[in-house]
C-alpha cells in the first residue's frame, strides 16, 4: 500500500459500503457479503478485528477471523496485494488510500486457497463465513404474503441479506438490462423503507452493486421524478444522488426484477416470529466415501441406506403463544447440509457436488416394535427405507456448498440421512441441528467389528498337500519364505506377502506369525498367514457393496 500512495490508512471513519468496488475477480457475491457486514458494526468487528493500522504498532501483517465450518479461524495475511499499473487489481476502495477490503479479500482467498478459488459463487457463503449465521432462501416468483415484514424484521436483527437475478445461458452472465440491472450478479439488500406517496404507503427497498457503479434507472432510482412527490425531510434522507452503486426501488419492481433473495440470520430464529428464541444447536461432522458411505438419494435404493445417519428426539413441542396460533403442535428444527473446502480443490478438478437431505421417522408400526426406538448406534438398513417414506426433505437437491429447510414435526424420535444426488461421490460435510426446545441429536452407525473364526493351527502333516506344493514353489530349496520381499519376485495374494510381516504400518493381526525369530517362514507359518489373509478377504467382499475393492 506504500507504494500506492503515500499515506495508507487501514480504515478511515468507520467501514463503510463504498470501500467495497469490485475489481477484476469475479467475487461480487462475497463483495455483497462484505457490504452487508459494514451494515452490522459488532459483526463486523468480530471479523476486521479493532486497532489494526499502518502506523501504530505495523508490522507489515494484519489479521481477520472467519468461520469454517463451526470454528472462527484467525487468519494472518501480509499486506502485499495484487496491482496492474499502479492500481489495486481486484477489491479496491472508492478513494484509493483505504485498505481494510483488499486485505480481507486476500484473507477470503488464503482460506480458500487462491483468488482464483473466488471466482462464482453464492452470497450466502460469504454471510455464513462472517457470522457463523445460516441462511434461507426466498424465490422471488413465489414470495411469502409477508415478504416486506420478513425483510423489515430481518435488517432489524442485524441479518445479512442478498439478492441477484437468475440467468437462463452462459451468454446472460452479467448482461445489463435495459434499466441497468446486471443478470447473473449479487446484489446486498441495505435498507427498507415505507413512504407516502401520493397519499398511499409505499413499499421501497435499498440495493448496492458492488461494482460501485451501474445503478437502476427505473422508478425511485437516483433523482427519478417519484422523490418530487415524496416530503422534502424525508426525501433529504433517502435519496441517493451520486453514483456509488446504491440505489432505491419500489418493493413491486423488486419483486419483479430479482429472482432470489438470501437471508443470513445470526441465530436461525423465524423471521415471521414476533418473539426472540434462543435455540439450541448441534453439529456433526461426516464424509461420504466411495463403496462406504457415499450411497446417493432415495433414487439409488440399493445404496441409500449406507449414506451417514443422525438421529433427532424431538420431545417438547413449541410455545403456542410464540406464534399466531390455531396449528397443531409441533416442534421446530433447522437442518443445515454444508459441504466442506470445495472451494480449495477447485485446483484438482472438483467442485461443488449437488446435495441434500432427507428425515424418516421411527415412532410407529413395526419399526418402533422392532426395536430401533431408543437405542443407540443403530445403523437403519436397506429394509427400512424400502419400507417407509421420508416424513420431510431438503426442498431441493442442489450444487451450493450449502442446504438448510425448516421443519416442524410432531414430537417423536426421527432420522436425518444426508446424501450427495448420485452415489460414489466423496466429500466431507458438517450437518447443523438447530432446534427451538430440548432435542436429543446423535450419530448412527453400527459398532464397526467383525467376527473371526477360530484360529487352528495345523502340524506340517495334517496340512493339505496341495498347499505343501504352492509353498515349496514358493519358497524354493532352502524351504522357508523371508519375511520381507517378495518370495522369488512372484505375488502370491492381492496384498501381496511382502511387507507385512513387522511393517509399521501393517495391521497387528496380519504381523507374520513368527515362532522362532528367525526372520523367515516355515510350511505351517505360512500357512497360518494365508489362512487370516482369506479370512480378511472374506469380510471384505461382504462389506465391498458395490464390488468396486476400495
Amino acid at each position: 500500500p506504500q507504494e500506492l500512495c503515500p499515506r495508507p490508512q487501514f480504515i478511515v471513519d468507520g467501514a463503510t459500503r463504498t470501500d467495497i468496488c469490485q475489481g477484476a475477480l469475479g467475487d461480487c457475491w462475497l463483495l455483497a457479503a462484505i457490504a452487508s457486514l459494514t451494515l452490522n458494526e459488532t459483526l463486523l468487528h468480530r471479523v476486521v478485528p479493532h486497532g489494526q493500522s499502518f502506523q501504530q504498532g505495523y508490522a507489515g501483517i494484519f489479521h481477520f477471523q472467519i468461520w469454517q465450518f463451526g470454528e472462527w479461524l484467525d487468519v494472518v495475511v501480509d499486506d502485499f496485494l495484487p496491482t496492474k499499473d499502479g492500481k489495486l487489481l481486484f477489491v479496491h476502495s472508492a478513494e484509493g488510500s483505504e485498505f481494510w477490503s483488499a486485505l480481507l479479500e486476500k484473507a477470503y482467498a488464503k482460506v480458500n486457497g487462491c483468488y482464483e478459488a473466488l471466482s462464482g459463487g453464492s452470497t450466502s457463503e460469504g454471510f455464513e463465513d462472517f457470522t457463523g449465521g445460516v441462511t434461507e432462501w426466498f424465490d422471488l416468483r413465489r414470495p411469502p404474503a409477508d415478504l416486506y415484514q420478513i425483510i423489515l424484521k430481518a435488517l432489524e436483527r442485524g441479518s445479512l441479506l442478498g439478492c441477484s437475478i437468475d440467468i437462463t445461458s452462459a451468454f446472460d452472465m452479467e448482461a445489463v438490462t435495459f434499466k441497468k440491472l446486471v443478470k447473473g450478479h449479487a446484489y446486498s439488500v441495505t435498507g427498507a423503507r415505507q413512504v407516502q406517496y401520493r397519499g398511499q404507503a409505499l413499499e421501497l427497498i435499498r440495493m448496492r452493486n458492488p461494482w460501485g457503479e451501474v445503478e437502476w434507472t427505473g422508478a425511485w432510482s437516483d433523482g427519478s421524478a417519484e422523490w418530487h412527490a415524496v416530503e422534502p425531510a424525508l426525501r433529504q434522507q433517502l435519496m441517493v444522488k451520486m453514483e456509488d452503486g446504491e440505489f432505491w426501488m419500489s418493493f413491486r419492481d423488486f419483486l419483479r426484477e430479482f429472482t432470489r433473495l438470501e437471508i443470513c440470520n445470526l441465530t436461525p430464529d423465524a423471521l415471521q416470529s414476533r418473539k426472540f428464541r434462543k435455540w439450541n444447536t448441534q453439529l456433526y461432522d461426516g464424509t461420504w466415501r466411495r463403496g462406504s458411505t457415499a450411497g446417493g438419494c432415495r433414487n439409488y435404493p440399493a445404496t441409500f441406506w449406507i449414506n451417514p445417519q443422525f438421529k433427532i428426539q424431538l420431545e417438547e413441542v413449541d410455545d403456542d403463544r410464540d406464534e399466531d396460533g390455531g396449528r397443531e403442535p409441533g416442534c421446530s428444527f433447522l437442518l443445515a447440509l454444508m459441504q466442506k473446502h470445495r472451494r480449495r480443490e477447485r485446483r484438482y478438478g472438483k467442485d461443488m457436488e449437488t446435495i441434500g437431505f432427507a428425515v424418516y421417522e421411527v415412532t410407529w408400526g413395526h419399526w418402533a416394535s422392532a426395536g430401533y426406538v431408543g437405542r443407540s448406534g443403530v445403523h437403519l438398513k436397506r429394509e427400512f427405507f424400502l419400507a417407509n417414506a421420508s416424513r420431510a426433505r431438503s426442498e431441493q437437491f442442489i450444487n451450493l456448498r450449502e442446504v438448510s429447510t425448516r421443519f416442524r414435526l410432531p414430537p417423536g424420535e426421527y432420522i436425518v440421512v444426508p446424501s450427495t444426488f448420485e452415489p460414489n461421490k466423496e466429500g466431507d460435510f458438517v450437518l447443523r441441528v438447530f432446534s427451538e426446545k430440548r432435542a436429543g441429536t446423535e450419530e448412527m452407525d453400527d459398532k464397526i467389528q467383525a467376527t473371526l473364526p477360530d484360529e487352528k493351527v495345523l502340524s506340517e502333516s495334517e496340512i493339505d498337500e496341495n498347499f505343501k506344493q504352492l509353498f515349496k514353489q514358493l519358497a524354493g530349496p532352502h524351504r522357508v519364505l523371508p519375511e520381507h520381499g517378495q518370495p522369488h519376485g512372484r505375488i502370491l495374494c492381492p496384498w501381496g506377502v511382502g511387507g507385512l510381516g513387522g511393517h509399521p504400518g501393517a495391521p497387528p493381526s496380519l504381523t507374520l506369525p513368527q515362532k522362532d525369530g528367525n526372520g523367515k517362514l516355515g510350511l505351517v507359518e505360512f500357512n497360518i498367514l494365508w489362512n487370516r489373509i482369506r479370512n480378511y478377504l472374506s469380510i471384505f467382499r461382504k462389506f465391498d457393496l458395490d464390488k468396486s475393492g476400495s
